[in-house]
C-alpha cells in the first residue's frame, strides 16, 4: 500500500489553514477509504518563518490529528517550523527531506487552495501506473488578470528560448515518487528553482489536468518585485545564454563602430563638415545603457555563484511537532 505525504508552504497562512486542512484532510481520507493509499498517509506543514498565528494553527492541527480511540476521525499531520522565512522553494525541501525516508510518494501543494486538491487521487493513480513525476497543470487561468496571464505565457516561453526545460502553466503542484525525490534531493545548489530542476529528473513523467481557482482566504504572498526576483532566478539558474548575448551584442557594437569610425574618416577628407552633437550624445547614452545593462546580467551571475561557494545551509528548522 502507498504511503503518501502532502507537504503545504505556509507563510502567514492563520486564516487560511483551517479551511486548507479540511479540504486535504477530506480528499486523503477518501483515499484511505478507498483503500488507494495506507491509513498512515501523512500531512506535513511547513511554516516559512510566519510572523502570525500560523505556527499555533499548525500545532493545534496536528495534536487534533491523534484523537484517542482506535476510530480517527482526522489524518495525521505534522508541522515543520523553520528558523525565519527562508523563501516558497527552501520551504518546499525542507519539506520533502523531512519526508523522504517516510513516504512513496509526497505532493507538494500550495496553502491557498487556488490548486485543486481533488486531483490527488489521479496523481496517485498516474504514480501507480509507472510515473515517478506527475505534474498539476492549470487547464485554465481564468481568474487570472490579463497581464499576469499573458506574461506567465511570455515567461514560459523566454525560459524555452534559452534553452531550460519547463512545463506550461504548472507551477508546484506535483507529485514526487521516491525515486525521484531522492534524485531531486541530490542537487545541493543554494539557488533553487524547482520547476526548471524536475523536469530534469529523467523518469516517466505525467500531466493532470485542473481548473485553478480564486484565493479562498488572506492576500497573496507574491508581489509583483518577488515574482520579478523569482522569474530572474529560474533564467540566471538554468541558461547562460544572456551572458552569451552579451559577447555577441559586444561584437556588434565593435563592427558598427568600425564602420562609424570609416564613415567619418570619409567625410573628414572630403572636407565636410560634420555636425550631429545630439545624435552623438544619444549614442554615447545608448551605448552606457547596454553596457551597465551587460554589467548588470554578469553581476547577477556573479551573485549566484558567490552564494553557491560559501555553502551556506539552504534552511533551518527551528521545531517540529513530532515527538
Amino acid at each position: 500500500m502507498i504511503r503518501c505525504a502532502i507537504i503545504v508552504p505556509c507563510f502567514e497562512e492563520e486564516t487560511t489553514l483551517p479551511m486548507t486542512h479540511r479540504a486535504l484532510s477530506d480528499t486523503l481520507r477518501v483515499m484511505i477509504d478507498g483503500g488507494e493509499i495506507s491509513s498512515d498517509s501523512f500531512i506535513v506543514y511547513v511554516d516559512d518563518g510566519s510572523h502570525d498565528h500560523t505556527w499555533e494553527v499548525i500545532t493545534s492541527l496536528s495534536e487534533d490529528a491523534y484523537p484517542s480511540g482506535a476510530d480517527k476521525t482526522y489524518v495525521l499531520t505534522e508541522g515543520v517550523r523553520l528558523s525565519r522565512n527562508f523563501g516558497h522553494q527552501y520551504a518546499l525541501l525542507a519539506g520533502m527531506e523531512y519526508v523522504a525516508d517516510n513516504c512513496d510518494a509526497c505532493v507538494t501543494i500550495d496553502a491557498d487552495l487556488q490548486d485543486d486538491p481533488t486531483v490527488i487521487p489521479d496523481m496517485i493513480r498516474a504514480y501507480k501506473r509507472g510515473a515517478e513525476v506527475v505534474y498539476g497543470v492549470r487547464s485554465r487561468r481564468e481568474n487570472d488578470g490579463w497581464f499576469k496571464k499573458h506574461s506567465a505565457h511570455a515567461y514560459y516561453r523566454l525560459l524555452k528560448t534559452l534553452g531550460v526545460d519547463c512545463v506550461y502553466d504548472h507551477a508546484d503542484y506535483r507529485l514526487l515518487g521516491s525515486q525521484a525525490l531522492a534524485t531531486l534531493l541530490q542537487y545541493k545548489e543554494r539557488n533553487v528553482f524547482l520547476r526548471g530542476i524536475v523536469p530534469q529528473l529523467g523518469f516517466r513523467q505525467e500531466k493532470v489536468y485542473y481548473r485553478r481557482g480564486e484565493r479562498k482566504e488572506g492576500r497573496s504572498k507574491y508581489p509583483f518585485g518577488k515574482m520579478l526576483e523569482f522569474a530572474a532566478d529560474g533564467v540566471t539558474s538554468f541558461s547562460v545564454i544572456p551572458v552569451r548575448m552579451l559577447f555577441w551584442l559586444g561584437l556588434i557594437f565593435m563592427a558598427t563602430a568600425f564602420g562609424v569610425g570609416i564613415y567619418v574618416f570619409i567625410r573628414y577628407f572630403n572636407g565636410e563638415t560634420i555636425e550631429g552633437w545630439t545624435s552623438l550624445i544619444l549614442s554615447i547614452w545608448f551605448c552606457t545603457g547596454v553596457l551597465l545593462f551587460g554589467m548588470g546580467i554578469l553581476g547577477e551571475y556573479v551573485g549566484k555563484i558567490y552564494v553557491e561557494v560559501k555553502k551556506r545551509p539552504r534552511y533551518k528548522i527551528s521545531e517540529t511537532t513530532k515527538a
